[in-house]
């Protein structure tokens, strides 16, 4: 099956010490054993005769033939791992947003400005943009069209710099630590190989509207699209700065503010661009490039279009990903 990225993110928030029940492996593939939990999911299981129903399904479905399987709990352990790494995020004094109106999801349909100020009322463009992931993000954003059914024509210089940004990204310590796992993982074989893939997994073209070659993983996530008279997409908080400054975007209020007290948090927006209406846009906010770009990765290749389970100091957000037909991007680790 031919599968592209296209990501969706969505929050989910569980307390620690949380229980499930114990009827499920749903969200505990590896878990330590708990007396307290009526079956498990760890790798004991199947030798004392107590795993949960859905183990077998839900524990040993990842991996395909590529590598070993890939369990919840190490998803959660690498997430945490890139967020404590993440030493390239804005911090208190280079950022400060201003979410004013919360509005309950039975209303975030309703299309109505009740902000009147910008959503970021200040950012650090100097320290931030000039760092190495930062500038190779900017100068990626403005290489595409937003509306689906209009094909993306490259240039040699917008194809090189979709390289640097790879390059730049994965030289990271985040980008270091997402192939390690990985690798050991044995989902690939060489840094070379890692890098083509996420090459074609993310800025490999696929088709959104009228069979032209329109739309990426990137352009989806990154940068957002409008189809069908709606935005699509659209998960990048930098993106969302640039197009608010230069008087594009028009925030209109938030249905959901994380737990987080310092960057990244996770916001869901409701806003309006250039004429076209997101009734919920979830970014992370504060993040930088490399962590948006790693852990959105991590999640397409451990859990392609299922929902992958993030921890991030301590608290979890989920990440949807979704596969995509008509593109020439062939995933051999998942078919």
């Amino acid at each position: 099956m031919k599968v592209i990225l296209i990501l969706g993110l969505c929050m989910t928030l569980f307390c620690q010490g949380y229980s499930t029940g114990a009827t499920s492996c749903k969200g505990r593939c590896g878990e330590k054993y708990n007396s307290q939990n009526d079956c498990h999911c760890n790798s004991k299981c199947t030798e004392y005769k107590n795993c949960c129903s859905d183990y077998t399904e839900l524990c040993h479905s990842v991996g395909g033939g590529g590598g070993s399987a890939i369990t919840d709990a190490e998803i959660k352990a690498v997430s945490e791992t890139l967020y404590a790494l993440d030493s390239n995020k804005a911090s208190a004094s280079e950022l400060i947003i201003d979410p004013q109106v919360l509005v309950p999801d039975s209303q975030t349909n309703l299309q109505t400005d009740l902000s009147p100020r910008r959503l970021f009322r200040y950012l650090d463009e100097e320290a931030l943009f000039s760092r190495p992931t930062y500038a190779a993000l900017l100068a990626v954003l403005d290489n595409y069209h937003r509306m689906t059914g209009q094909a993306e024509d490259f240039s040699p210089q917008q194809l090189a710099e979709q390289d640097i940004f790879l390059k730049e990204t994965m030289c990271t310590e985040l980008g270091k630590e997402l192939f390690a796992f990985l690798y050991t993982k044995g989902i690939y074989a060489s840094k070379e190989e890692f890098i083509q893939d996420l090459k074609m997994m993310w800025f490999g073209l696929y088709s959104r509207n009228n069979n032209k070659m329109d739309s990426s993983g990137f352009e989806h996530t990154f940068a957002g699209e409008v189809k069908g008279g709606k935005v699509s997409g659209f998960h990048n908080w930098i993106q969302f700065y640039l197009l608010e400054k230069r008087g594009h975007l028009n925030y209109y209020s938030h249905s959901f503010n994380g737990p987080w007290t310092t960057y990244p948090d996770v916001l869901g927006m409701q806003f309006m661009w250039d004429g076209y209406f997101k009734q919920v846009g979830s970014a992370v906010i504060g993040s930088s490039p490399e962590f948006d770009f790693s852990v959105y990765s991590l999640c397409y290749i451990a859990r392609p279009g299922k929902l992958c389970r993030l921890s991030l100091g301590g608290k979890e957000l989920s990440v949807q990903t979704y596969t995509w037909d008509n593109s020439f991007y062939d995933s051999k680790q998942f078919t």
